[in-house]
C-alpha cells in the first residue's frame, strides 16, 4: 500500500490523531489543510501521509503553538527551510481554547536540528531524550528518510568522535547498540514481505562495523524484500552453510577496512556454484571498496555501489528482474 493513498475516514482518522472530526473540518476549509481525498458519496478519505501530517501539528499545538502557526511550520519544514517562530500573537476568537501560547518559542523541527538533538541526548546517556527525537521525527518522517538522513549520519558523527577522542568507548558502545536496535527492529518488521527466497546479509570476516549492513538491510526489508541478517565477521565456511541450507535469492558482503575486503575474495572457494552460475546473486559494497577501488577488481561478484542508496537500487533492480513478478 502507497503511503499516498487515501483509505481511512474522518472517523478513523479523528481517533488515530485525537483531533476531533469536526476540527478537522474547519482546519480544511479555512487552512487547506489537510488534503483529502472524496468517496462517490463525497465523505473525506485520508492518507497515511497526511495522518503523519496531522500528529506533526497535534504535537506543536500541544507544546503551544497556534493552528496557523503550526501548519505554516509544517509546509516550511517541509519545504526543507529552517524554521524561527517567534512569541506568537493573541488567538483570534475562533482559536481561543485550542491553543495558547506564552514567552518566546524557536522551533526547529528539520532532520538536521533533530539528528543534533539525537546526538546530544546519546553523549549525554539520555535514552529517554533520544527515544522523545525519535518519537518526534516519526510524526513527519518516514522510516526510510529517519534510516537516510537521520541514522546514518548520527552513526557517522559517533564513530568519528570515537575516532578523535571526543566519545569514549563506552559511550560509543551505548549510542550504537541503541540506533542499531531501530534498525534490527525495522528489519523485525514492516510492510508485508514478498513470498520469496531471502537476501541474506553478512559483514566480512574480521569486519565488525555493521552500520552500513544494518541500514541496508532495514531498507531492503522496508520494501517489502525479507532479509536473514547474520552480522559482525561471518566466516565464510559457516556462511556458506547456511547459504546451502536456506538458498537464497542473494548474498550481500560488506567490508569497511582492507583486510576483511581482502578475505572476500575467498568466497568463491566455498561457495562455487554461486561463483559459477550467478545464483544466489553474490554482491558487494563498503567503505574499503570506495577508498580502495582496485579491492573491486579482487573480488568476484557484483560491486553493488558506491552509497547506500546506489547499494539497494542496485540489489532490488536485479532481483525484480531473476525474480517472478510481485
Amino acid at each position: 500500500m502507497s503511503n499516498d493513498e487515501s483509505i481511512y475516514n474522518i472517523g478513523s482518522v479523528a481517533r488515530m490523531t485525537d483531533i476531533p472530526a469536526a476540527t478537522l473540518r474547519i482546519w480544511e476549509r479555512r487552512y487547506n489543510f489537510p488534503e483529502t481525498e472524496r468517496t462517490e458519496g463525497k465523505h473525506r478519505l485520508y492518507s497515511d501521509k497526511e495522518i503523519q501530517r496531522l500528529r506533526w501539528v497535534k504535537v506543536r499545538l500541544d507544546e503551544g503553538m497556534q493552528v496557523r502557526q503550526a501548519i505554516r511550520a509544517l509546509r516550511a519544514v517541509e519545504a526543507g527551510e529552517d524554521l524561527v517562530v517567534g512569541k506568537p500573537a493573541s488567538p483570534s476568537p475562533d482559536e481561543r481554547g485550542v491553543d495558547v501560547s506564552e514567552g518566546d518559542q524557536i522551533v526547529n523541527v528539520h532532520i538536521d536540528a533533530l539528528r543534533k538533538k539525537l546526538l546530544d541526548a546519546l553523549q549525554a546517556h539520555e535514552t529517554e531524550k533520544a527515544d522523545q527525537v525519535f518519537n518526534e521525527a516519526f510524526t513527519l518522517y518516514t522510516p526510510e528518510s529517519l534510516i537516510v538522513d537521520l541514522i546514518r549520519p548520527t552513526l557517522y558523527d559517533i564513530g568519528g568522535g570515537w575516532e578523535k577522542g571526543e566519545i569514549d568507548i563506552a559511550t560509543e558502545h551505548l549510542a550504537t547498540h541503541y540506533l542499531r536496535q531501530h534498525l534490527l527492529a525495522w528489519m523485525r518488521s514492516g510492510p508485508p514481505p514478498y513470498a520469496v527466497a531471502p537476501i541474506v546479509l553478512a559483514c566480512a570476516p574480521g569486519e565488525w562495523h555493521e552500520g552500513g549492513l544494518l541500514m541496508f538491510g532495514a531498507l531492503m526489508r522496508r520494501r517489502r524484500w525479507p532479509v536473514a541478517y547474520l552480522g559482525q565477521s561471518s566466516p565464510l565456511p559457516e556462511l556458506a552453510k547456511f547459504v546451502q541450507e536456506t538458498k537464497p535469492a542473494a548474498v550481500v558482503l560488506t567490508a569497511m577496512t582492507e583486510a576483511p575486503a581482502l578475505a572476500l575474495a575467498e568466497w568463491p572457494t566455498w561457495l562455487p556454484e554461486a561463483a559459477r552460475t550467478g545464483e544466489p546473486i553474490v554482491g558487494y559494497g563498503g567503505l574499503a571498496f570506495n577508498e580502495w577501488p582496485e579491492l573491486r577488481t579482487k573480488v568476484q561478484g557484483l560491486f553493488l555501489g558506491s552509497t547506500l542508496q546506489e547499494g539497494v537500487e542496485t540489489l532490488e533492480r536485479l532481483l525484480l528482474n531473476k525474480g517472478p513478478r510481485l
